[in-house]
């Protein structure tokens, strides 16, 4: 309790904690506007059948919004898949590569060309649910979605869907520069949080009615505790390289001459891998919507349950491991760390300054990433392993449980941090900065 008394006593740390609070109350309250035209009670118990598939996985990273046909039923993806196209097109577009080596300045336009694809990829998802939400009419045993199909219904549906996901796009970067945590991130965790009482709840009905058996609920608790702590140790793990700043004279005093490490981490790449990959695994259903020639049946083979579930692990292992080299790329440059030390007379024991430097910093990010990527990979695709075994709801273990333990350790250390600061006792309960990396 005096941890919390103390963040109460810091004015800036109050204020930011309550403005993301009120933030992510705002975004629960929107999940349950609807859509116009639409019948959620309808769409609610179509949902339910469809839990298993990735319908069941795009409601839960929108925090049930999808079965509410909520304005926000589009959730914060579309942000993510732009995220990823304007990084790729950085790689091959020379004015975009440039416009990152800017500094704040360049990466203020990225951000604002984002935006500008946030808002096209929403109206084509957009319009892609318009047209699911019509063929729903006719074939679903619960009755009608859309009380008047149409094109005035598709323009309002694509209109109110980009809305709602512009909206939260601004919400996010509020709670980015005024609150506490990464705002985008934030929200993608209170939707899957939002969800895990109502899973406890039916996961516990299973086991009262002997859907599941007793023995079966204690192992998905060990392995749910035990993926936690896998989580845990490699977020915070990392390897230090150790840096010597050189001696240097300046009159009659000698400066320099301390020892000092660079933290690499394990995963450097975070949650962001799994929230690209989830978020372009989506795209074949949104196209199949749009009645793409062949998207249906890639669609049909990229479900997370059912006899196909294999390829859908395999592909979704693959792309993770490929986002978690690619974000690394682009986030930690070798070349500017070896420049940046050689400005500060700084170097590694026993390598060169600059080039070689670039290439030991370069080998030893290579081999932890590949620790790294493999873990993000094996513990997201436990849920489907799970729901295939035991027949548990999607929300827990894997890509869900990571990006919770992974937004929540983020948020406590930036929390930690403003204690810290100020000299106050961080959430450890201990003076000094207690969330640190395991050296690895």
């Amino acid at each position: 309790m005096s941890v919390f008394a103390n963040i109460a006593k810091i004015p800036e740390l109050r204020r930011r904690i309550l403005f993301t609070l009120g933030m992510l109350a705002v975004y629960r309250v929107g999940i349950f506007v609807t859509s116009p035209g639409v019948d959620r009670n309808v769409m609610r118990k179509i949902m339910q059948d469809q839990s298993a598939t990735f319908l069941g996985m795009f409601n839960l990273f929108s925090g049930g919004a999808l079965e509410q046909l909520s304005i926000f039923a589009l959730n914060i993806m579309p942000y993510v898949s732009a995220s990823i196209i304007l990084s790729l097109m950085g790689v091959v577009i020379k004015p975009l590569e440039e416009l990152r080596k800017e500094g704040e300045a360049g990466q203020r336009k990225i951000n604002q060309y984002t935006r500008y694809g946030t808002v096209m990829l929403s109206i084509v998802q957009g319009f892609g649910i318009a047209m699911y939400l019509e063929s729903l009419n006719g074939s679903s045993p619960y009755g009608d979605v859309v009380a008047d199909p149409g094109w005035g219904f598709r323009i309002m549906t694509v209109l109110a869907l980009t809305t709602g996901t512009s909206f939260l796009m601004w919400l996010g970067e509020q709670i980015t520069e005024r609150g506490i945590g990464n705002g985008i991130s934030l929200i993608i965790f209170a939707g899957i949080v939002a969800n895990l009482p109502d899973a406890l709840f039916q996961t516990f009905s299973q086991v009262r009615i002997g859907q599941i058996q007793p023995v079966d609920i204690l192992m998905i608790a060990v392995i749910a505790v035990l993926v936690t702590a896998i989580i845990v140790f490699f977020e915070r793990a990392q390897r230090r390289l150790p840096i010597t700043y050189a001696k240097r004279r300046v009159g009659a005093k000698t400066f320099g001459g301390q020892q000092s490490h660079l933290p690499l981490r394990v995963n450097m790449a975070g949650v962001i891998p799994p929230i690209f990959t989830s978020s372009l695994m989506m795209f074949p259903l949104t196209l199949a919507n749009l009645e793409i020639p062949g998207m249906a049946w890639i669609n049909d083979h990229l479900q997370p349950s059912g006899p196909n579930a294999w390829i859908y692990l395999i592909a979704f292992a693959v792309m993770t491991i490929f986002f978690c080299f690619f974000y690394t790329a682009i986030t930690f440059q070798p070349v500017e760390v070896a420049e940046n030390l050689k400005k500060q007379n700084a170097f590694i024991p026993g390598i060169r300054p600059g080039k070689q430097t670039a290439d030991y910093i370069d080998r030893v990010l290579t081999r932890i990433t590949v620790g790294g990527s493999l873990y993000v990979a094996a513990v997201c695709t436990v849920p489907t392993l799970m729901q295939s075994t035991w027949n548990v709801p999607f929300y827990f273990g894997g890509t869900s449980l990571m990006i919770v333990v992974g937004v929540a350790l983020d948020t406590a250390q930036q929390v930690e941090s403003h204690l810290i600061t100020r000299h106050y006792e961080g959430l450890t309960g201990s003076k000094g900065p207690r969330i640190r990396g395991r050296k690895a």
